[in-house]
């Protein structure tokens, strides 16, 4: 009884997977929208979109390069904060060697942040030019 439930189970689960995968192609047919084999995922964001929403996912105004500079924006800005506080920390350690090697450490961390931010930047913009078309710099 209990391979039976279990095999049930992994049926239903696989028939409402099937059925998830194919709502983006159903909404986009439904919406009037190209259905191409090539991006069915690009036609189930254009049925999905509301007015005024940007329709593409990658290129210099689409959502995840949005999205992607956004956060990478606040990454480093949070970098250069730190790096400002690492320094006051390291001005006014007074000479306590625990102090000082606290605020060289938030220092170090802060300009690996920084580097870090900078280079992922770079990739998530070549990635993004290799999918999608246009630069976003």
């Amino acid at each position: 009884m209990k391979k039976f439930f279990k095999k049930a189970s992994q049926v239903v689960t696989g028939a409402a997977t099937a059925v998830t995968l194919m709502a983006g192609r159903v909404m986009a047919a439904e919406a009037g929208a190209e259905t191409t084999v090539e991006n069915p995922a690009q036609a189930g964001a254009n049925a999905a979109k509301g007015s005024g929403m940007p329709s593409e996912l990658v290129g210099a105004d689409g959502v995840f390069t949005k999205i992607t500079n956004t956060v990478l924006f606040a990454v480093g800005i949070i970098s250069v904060i730190m790096l400002i506080f690492g320094g006051l920390r390291y001005v006014v350690s007074s000479g306590d060697s625990k102090k000082v090697t606290d605020a060289k450490n938030t220092i170090m961390y802060a300009i690996i942040g920084l580097i870090i931010s900078i280079l992922s930047y770079a990739i998530v913009n070549f990635v993004i030019n290799a999918v999608g078309g246009e630069t976003t710099v």
